[in-house]
């Protein structure tokens, strides 16, 4: 009987082999089969199709809307667009470093954030200087895109820009000397509110858990006691730096993140592997709806192994690990090659890109449907749906007023017009825009006739089309017109009402203009809601620990 069942398991398993191999040759077929068409379709269109075709653009073009067809992250970079695939995991691109943004009214490029230390910086250029043209062509209407490609180029080669400078009647041109541009994983750390190191952690690049481990160490010189990491938007990078800055805080010898793919060269086991610098100091994550991937396996570790608090709004969801293969002709396919796994057992991934809703939407992975996983100390923690925060802050929507501001270019032309008025300003712990400098703005915008529409009475049109259709206009003809009425955009009320929220934008881009991005930094943290909140949990370790060692 023994030897009967024993051969019997054998059989099934010789059968499910079999049917495997048979379903791999059906695919492989299939694959071939398609991939004949497609060449097939390519040659009689290059000769017979009535005008020449661009076989480069038509590839490119077939390759995108193939991979569309898949999860967002799986992308082709053709040779001359590697560069940016390199700048995506190095933080390192050549040009003369600058942010740039289209001016519509100007209709052509502005430089809004010329880096400190950088050839645009160092030759003199200014935030607000409108370019002209570059090497002697014109750059008006040309997209950002077009003109940022134009600015960069190999380390050591020269650029002429020509630009506009509002208050200075010629034009300005400026000799620029191309350079290795390293953008700064770290945006800003320093001490807060007495003895809280706040770290600023932007993305995950090349070497940024270096960066990390000499800010820790230096703010421990300096007095810090506790810490906050702020994660909010960093859309994430380089897996391997995310699992160095976890060893930062946990001990060697623990699995940080594990990957599971198709092939077994997927599926890979992160370990801390050397001896931490801090176990002990309470740290406080910040997170938001923007915090992805890497982001999200930090977040994620130190929550699992109750090693911080997570503060803030849950985010993105993205457990899917990305690598790169070259591609014959000189581009790369980045491509999603497995989910990832941290400490706990849980994939974060919140979207379901195999099943595609109505409208080529991508369904969510419903609170219901999630499991629940255990961190270290027993604190019930989902798969699903992102990080959740142990304290969630509600975050503030922004007025309808401050949105469209943030789409225009008055606050940042304002503030150009600020800095030609006034050599220096207060430091950005103390800066505040005053009554006067907040009458001008107002007058300023006036003069521009700057206008929105309301979000409300937009509804309100479409609510009084339904009424019409359904019947009922003459009935509440007099109540609809009543709330046309007063919910007409009224300028000076808006700007009163929300005086507050326009000031801080204001200072905000003034403070960056005369201290920079880390002065910025430090000028916002002083409105932060989760910053605050961040600063009080720490401050109160009993509620820390309790926090840490709340069980479902």
């Amino acid at each position: 009987m023994r030897k009967n069942i024993i051969r019997a398991c054998l059989l099934v398993a010789v059968v499910l082999v079999s049917l495997d191999a048979v379903a791999d040759d059906r695919h492989k077929f299939r694959l071939a089969r398609q991939l004949s068409v497609f060449n097939t379709i390519v040659k009689d269109l290059n000769m017979f199709y009535v005008d020449s075709i661009m076989p480069d653009i038509m590839i490119n073009k077939g390759i995108d809307a193939m991979l569309a067809n898949l999860d967002p992250y799986t992308v082709y970079y053709p040779e001359e667009k590697s560069d940016e695939l390199k700048m995506m995991t190095t933080g390192k691109y050549a040009g003369v470093g600058s942010t740039i943004r289209y001016h519509e009214e100007k209709k052509t490029t502005v430089l809004t954030e010329p880096y400190e230390g950088m050839p645009a910086y160092k030759a003199g250029m200014r935030a607000g200087d409108a370019i002209v043209s570059i090497d002697g062509k014109s750059v008006k209407g040309m997209s950002v895109d077009s003109v940022s490609d134009m600015l960069r180029g190999e380390p050591g080669t020269k650029v002429t820009v020509v630009v506009e400078r509002p208050g200075v009647k010629q034009e300005l041109a400026f000799r620029l000397e191309r350079e290795s541009i390293a953008l700064p994983a770290i945006s800003y750390y320093g001490l807060q509110d007495g003895n809280i190191g706040y770290i600023s952690l932007e993305s995950f690049t090349e070497d940024c858990s270096k960066d990390m481990r000499r800010a820790v160490v230096d703010l421990k010189k300096q007095g810090a006691t506790s810490f906050v990491i702020d994660l909010r938007g960093n859309g994430g990078g380089l897996l391997g730096e995310a699992v160095e800055i976890v060893n930062l805080f946990i001990p060697k010898g623990k699995t940080v993140v594990t990957t599971k793919g198709k092939i077994k060269q997927s599926n890979e086991v992160f370990e801390t592997r050397r001896e931490p610098i801090d176990t002990e100091s309470p740290i406080v994550v910040l997170v938001n709806g923007q915090t992805a991937s890497a982001s999200e396996i930090l977040a994620g570790a130190l929550q699992d192994f109750d090693r911080a608090v997570i503060v803030g709004s849950r985010t993105y969801g993205k457990g899917l690990v990305q690598s790169t293969r070259p591609v014959a002709g000189g581009g790369y396919l980045k491509l999603t090659t497995a989910k990832y796994y941290i400490p706990s057992g849980r994939c974060v991934q919140a979207l379901d890109y195999s099943h595609v809703i109505d409208e080529g939407r991508t369904s969510r992975v419903p609170d219901s449907l999630t499991t629940v996983f255990r961190t270290a100390a027993g604190r019930e923690v989902r798969d699903g749906g992102g990080i959740r925060p142990d304290v969630e802050v509600k975050s503030e929507e922004l007025s309808t007023l401050i949105f469209n501001l943030l789409q225009d270019m008055s606050v940042f032309d304002f503030a150009t017009g600020f800095c030609l008025k006034n050599d220096t300003i207060e430091s950005a712990s103390t800066f505040t825009v005053s009554d006067e400098t907040y009458s001008e703005f107002v007058s300023f915008l006036k003069s521009r006739n700057f206008s929105y529409d309301l979000i409300s009475a937009r509804r309100l049109a479409d609510l009084k089309r339904i009424i019409e259709l359904e019947g009922f206009g003459d009935i509440v003809k007099d109540e609809i017109a009543s709330l046309e009425k007063k919910l007409q955009v009224d300028l000076d009320h808006s700007l009163s009402h929300f005086s507050d929220d326009v000031k801080v934008l204001i200072a905000s881009e003034i403070v960056k203009r005369y201290h920079g991005q880390k002065g910025e930094i430090i000028y916002n943290l002083r409105e932060d809601s989760d910053i605050k909140e961040s600063y009080g949990i720490l401050k109160d370790l009993k509620r820390y620990r309790e926090i840490l060692s709340q069980r479902e």
